[in-house]
């Protein structure tokens, strides 16, 4: 069986002989209402309700498990009708997030089962990658943690599990549902995209018309440091995806956001952050230096504070717009894939 949201609305089939309007009342509910069963359509005729239900899955996902935490930040981890497991991460309102207050709900959602790209730092890939998420599979965790939120999300940013630039067909349909008026409308400003550095894709997603946020996964300023901690720096080094950053610069009227773990001995040199600083005030980028958020299993450390504080002065004295981001959640194993990851492992 089919999933309803694989579809755009006018690809619905409603069933024989349903005048068009009753696509906009289905619209509603599954935008608007969030109904969780075609039977809860009320106003729908009970034909075209029986038809819908034995030609789509409405939702295609439950929630498997939900740790929150002290500070009030949320993590799901989903279980799909596929039998996988993906996570997203709920952020209040009032934390800092690229540098700004927000004063929105966030949600941090995936965009594939695993990852292919295997950043040495970042759990999402340790069990390697499965699939693509589909676009109801992707826009089906906004629509969940609204639902057991009980609130409004109007922020999002695709940095949970797996690579969104290499599941860019399935994002872009999943955009077009999330952005639309018809649809949950959240504006494309609010809606942030982040990439280990898939040059191709940028450029494809700097052609399309909408206002979407760039976030760059950087974490080194050198070619010798980052290819070291991401392997995808082998094919799109550094000076290849600086290009691409600054054409999509010249071509959306917002600012890049270079996202920088830092992790010790690794990462964390005077000399990184001279690089960094360069390439930020290049492309028009602000910095979002988030200190290490240690994964079992793996062997990377957290900086002191006084060598997290002395990078972001050297940003910060180079002309830079930098931040330290303080992670939230550390209490609910909150770096990406780790409570997928503990959950494969006890099965």
């Amino acid at each position: 069986m089919e999933y309803l949201l694989d579809h755009l609305p006018p690809a619905w089939d409603l069933g024989p002989g349903q005048p068009e309007y009753r696509r906009k009342q289905l619209v509603e509910w599954v935008f608007v209402k969030k109904a969780s069963s075609f039977e809860a359509m009320s106003n729908l005729p009970a034909p075209m309700r029986a038809h819908l239900a034995s030609r789509y899955s409405l939702t295609p996902m439950t929630a498997a498990k939900i740790q929150g935490s002290k500070d009030t930040t949320r993590k799901f981890l989903w279980k799909l009708e596929r039998g996988d497991f993906i996570e997203s991460v709920l952020i209040p309102a009032n934390v800092d997030l690229f540098g700004e207050r927000s004063a929105r709900q966030t949600l941090c959602v995936s965009s594939q089962v695993g990852c292919a790209y295997g950043c040495k730092f970042c759990a999402s890939g340790l069990d390697g990658w499965k699939r693509h998420l589909s676009p109801a599979e992707i826009v089906g965790q906004i629509i969940e943690a609204e639902r057991v939120a009980e609130s409004r999300i109007d922020n999002l940013v695709f940095m949970g599990m797996g690579e969104p630039m290499a599941n860019y067909e399935n994002l872009m349909q999943a955009i077009e549902m999330i952005n639309s008026p018809w649809g949950l409308n959240i504006g494309a400003r609010h809606i942030t995209i982040s990439t280990s550095g898939l040059v191709p894709q940028i450029g494809m997603l700097a052609a399309q018309p909408r206002q979407l946020r760039l976030a760059i996964s950087l974490h080194g300023a050198s070619d010798p440091v980052r290819s070291q901690i991401m392997p995808v720096n082998r094919k799109y080094p550094i000076a290849a995806l600086l290009d691409a950053c600054e054409d999509y610069a010249g071509k959306k009227s917002q600012f890049i956001t270079f996202e920088y773990i830092l992790i010790e001995g690794v990462n964390d040199a005077p000399e990184e952050a001279k690089l960094l600083a360069r390439h930020a005030r290049r492309v028009r980028a602000k910095v979002n230096l988030i200190p290490y958020n240690t994964v079992e299993g793996l062997p990377w450390k957290r900086p002191s504070d006084a060598v997290i504080e002395a990078f972001a002065a050297h940003l910060k004295g180079a002309g830079c717009t930098a931040t330290v981001r303080h992670e939230k959640g550390h209490d609910i194993d909150a770096a990406c894939g780790q409570l997928r990851l503990r959950e494969i492992q006890s099965a």
